[in-house]
């Protein structure tokens, strides 16, 4: 699925409406950073959703997609002001271990991106790139087949799965130059407004912020500080790559999705220092995307339980970007936008609905989407992708 991170930001509802209006500004892509008032054309965001719609040459994977993932992305742009996340993308190919997912390492892949890029730019819209690396999440089999290591923080298996190999300090370093390299790609070669690095739902960076999957005794395992450094240690290089205003996070504090949790149960500690330590140490970083606690990985939670909130990452984040995802509704995101000020980020609506914030904003039902076309991987066939009306063409019938 696209990942569109965030449609970001649309206003719903005519209380809000100011928000779109208040900006007339034309996108530039020129420009080195996105507008202050980038977000206030609307407030709904299209999130990375990985939906594999990618071709695999022989000898290598991922790389190219065809053309209807430049339709679909330029579909979802249609809302002039909207800033997309592009689907989940690996940094390098020891980072992957999951078939018919995009690259960003060769320049068949750039390239590729760059047709991508230049048609929501043509709309008026921002991209955000995802950069992503699995771990332990991998497909075991899948980095066999190209004589890939399986890794994780420490050897400590997903439920029922292979034990990984623990990165050594040389290997971290590596991997944070990785995520730096694969920034520089996507934002100096393939068009990208900016960057959003991974660090949620169960992937690698997230097997080292939890102690449940980081038993590591050395600078990087133990204590908060020591786990929170490698995913510091990216920011801070994909900054210093492409500018803290084109570099932004994405976490699941309550998230346990591949076997994540906490040994105390209480990820306030870990995410509280993860989150000051952006504030002070990066204090132009573009945005900061949480999952709320009533999503898991893919799953909707059927109640959260009490004390499970992401309001204290908002109490230290202050005024400014935050992202949240999770299940909403047009309902439930108007009152988050409205009493909150977050954006707010929608990803299966999405699918069936390119124009999702035009829906929003005039209470337009949503269309449903076909379920079992969400995922098909290496297709060629955009039924199911592409082939999704707009709002427009179904009230002129």
């Amino acid at each position: 699925m696209v990942s569109s991170a965030v449609y970001k930001g649309f206003t719903m509802a005519n209380r809000l409406n100011n928000h779109f209006n208040s900006t007339q500004n034309s996108h530039n892509v020129e420009q080195q950073t996105l507008p202050a008032n980038y977000c206030r054309r609307h407030r709904a965001q299209t999130p990375r959703r990985t939906r594999t719609y990618y071709t695999i040459p022989s000898r290598r994977w991922p790389c190219s997609s065809p053309p209807h993932v430049a339709e679909y992305y330029e579909q979802r742009a249609s809302t002039s002001g909207s800033l997309l996340i592009s689907e989940a993308t690996f940094i390098a190919p020891r980072a992957g271990g999951f078939k018919h997912a995009p690259g960003i390492w060769s320049d068949e892949q750039i390239s590729a991106w760059k047709a991508v890029t230049d048609r929501v730019h043509a709309k008026g819209s921002y991209m955000y790139l995802q950069l992503w690396a699995l771990g332990r999440a991998a497909d075991v089999e899948t980095l066999a087949e190209k004589d890939l290591p399986y890794v994780s923080a420490s050897a400590v298996p997903v439920h029922g799965g292979a034990t990984p190999h623990p990165l050594t300090v040389d290997e971290i370093e590596e991997y944070v130059q990785l995520y730096a390299t694969a920034a520089s790609n996507a934002v100096h070669r393939a068009g990208f407004d900016g960057v959003e690095i991974h660090a949620a739902n169960g992937y690698l960076l997230d097997q080292f912020l939890h102690d449940g999957s980081n038993v590591r005794t050395d600078r990087y395992g133990g204590s908060i500080e020591n786990r929170t450094r490698f995913p510091l240690e990216v920011v801070d290089a994909v900054a210093k790559a492409v500018g803290q205003k084109k570099t932004a996070l994405r976490v699941s504090p309550w998230g346990t999705v591949k076997d994540m949790q906490f040994v105390d149960g209480d990820p306030k500690p870990t995410y509280t220092s993860l989150v000051t330590q952006l504030r002070d140490r990066f204090p132009d970083l573009a945005y900061l995307h949480v999952v709320e606690p009533r999503v898991d990985g893919l799953q909707t939670v059927d109640s959260v339980k009490d004390g499970y909130s992401n309001d204290f990452i908002r109490d230290i984040w202050g005024e400014r970007r935050l992202i949240s995802a999770g299940g909403y509704t047009r309902e439930s995101a108007i009152a988050a936008a409205d009493e909150k000020g977050d954006l707010v980020a929608f990803g299966r609506p999405y699918i069936a609905n390119p124009d999702l914030p035009y829906r929003l904003l005039h209470a337009i039902a949503l269309s449903a989407g076909n379920r079992a076309l969400y995922y098909a991987p290496g297709s060629v066939d955009p039924k199911g992708y592409t082939d999704y009306p707009f709002a427009t063409a179904i009230q002129a019938h």
